[in-house]
């Protein structure tokens, strides 16, 4: 008798094969995995996001919270070591003493005292907040045990201003206005340029005319006089919200321009294809075959270039605000905080304030990567 084998099931199809056969987004998204620096901005700008989504609960002080005994007082040190021997993380007391010289405030570790930094510690009265915008809580991520309720917790990670505010708290809640304001902007002026880009790419004739030369029109302005002048035009007397919408509106005024030319080019080239003219012919309307025909051939580029025009908005921002213009306290931005530090005498003494300006630089690097690799991934059959 004769063994039978069994027959190994065999894949008909390999892994190149099934490339050709991918979807558009799966091609996007396997060549975007490919883009390492890519990859390390999107986990950094996800990082960033969650610290906006969580910063009362990152924060371990009230970021308006004032205690002028201890303003200027530099960064804490974390100590892990005992002498020689591992033990949990702590930190010592801040001691303050007038220079008699300078006048100015020197502190000085109180090796007597320490804190040991305990996790998920419970804040005072006024640090109360609501998790995810509607669970109560005042437990916070780091803390350490005060000896003293009527004094603030003794933990200050990346010093305090010259109000002696925490400023590791403030740059946390700093980081979700900073984030919000450029997801807001963007998305206005993706609206903007969509709409008027496409209906001055479909249309043609008038209606292109007198787009374009709005576009130019915009395009011409000196970038730095007209946030100037429209932020002089916002009232003093408007509220926290209501600013921030006017600062969102004006910095979006000046970023739907580039983008209404770049989709006015594209629909230029495709409303002469089969399937416009198809749609057209059907009876389709025109605002259909804008948004479902025409611009989904072309997502993925849209997404590369907002992905890549959202630090634009943060550093317009951090602007406006760092030269008083922009968000005023007791709003927190990047700018509002930098907007401390722009006395050579606090940055000689207290460069320590310096550090949403890092931020900044962070954020915009992340978004910056993350958009190469969009823009790389977008045209997936490109060999480079």
């Amino acid at each position: 008798m004769t063994a039978t084998r069994n027959p190994m099931p065999i894949d008909s199809t390999s892994a190149e094969e099934q490339l050709f056969v991918a979807s558009q987004w799966k091609l996007v998204w396997l060549r975007f995995l490919r883009h390492r620096l890519a990859i390390v901005g999107a986990v950094f700008i996800i990082i960033f996001f969650l610290i906006a989504a969580f910063c009362e609960f990152l924060a371990p002080h009230d970021p308006l919270e004032r205690y002028a005994k201890r303003a200027f007082m530099p960064i804490q040190r974390i100590h892990f070591f005992d002498g020689l021997k591992p033990t949990l993380p702590y930190v010592y007391e801040k001691v303050g003493s007038r220079d008699p010289v300078t006048l100015a405030m020197v502190f000085e570790d109180d090796k007597s005292t320490k804190y040991r930094i305990r996790y998920f510690v419970k804040g005072g009265e006024k640090q109360e907040y609501k998790f995810l915008g509607f669970i109560p809580s005042n437990r916070h991520l780091v803390g350490v045990e005060k000896l003293d309720e009527e004094k603030p917790m003794p933990l200050y990670l990346l010093g305090t201003d010259r109000m002696g505010r925490d400023q590791f708290s403030r740059i946390m809640f700093a980081t979700r206005i900073s984030m919000l304001i450029g997801l807001v902007g963007v998305a206005l002026s993706l609206f903007l340029g969509l709409l008027l880009g496409g209906i001055s790419g479909y249309r043609g004739g008038w209606a292109d005319v007198i787009i374009q030369r709005v576009v130019e029109f915009f395009r011409a302005i000196p970038t730095i006089p007209l946030w100037l002048a429209l932020a002089a035009a916002v009232p003093p007397e408007w509220s926290q919200i209501r600013l921030f919408f006017a600062m969102t509106i004006i910095i979006s005024l000046l970023g739907w321009p580039r983008l209404a030319r770049e989709v006015r080019g594209r629909f230029l080239a495709m409303r002469s294809e089969d399937f416009v003219t198809a749609a057209r012919l059907y009876g389709t309307s025109e605002f259909v075959i804008i948004f479902r025909h025409m611009l989904p051939s072309f997502t993925s580029h849209i997404i590369a270039a907002t992905t890549l025009s959202i630090p634009g908005f943060i550093i317009a921002e951090t602007s406006l605000s760092f030269l008083g213009l922009g968000l005023r306290p007791p709003t927190l931005s990047y700018g509002v905080l930098l907007y401390e530090a722009q006395k050579l005498q606090t940055v000689a003494g207290a460069p320590w304030l310096l550090l949403p300006g890092l931020f900044v630089i962070v954020v915009v690097l992340c978004y910056n990567f993350m958009g190469d690799g969009l823009r790389d991934a977008a045209d997936p059959y490109s060999h480079t």
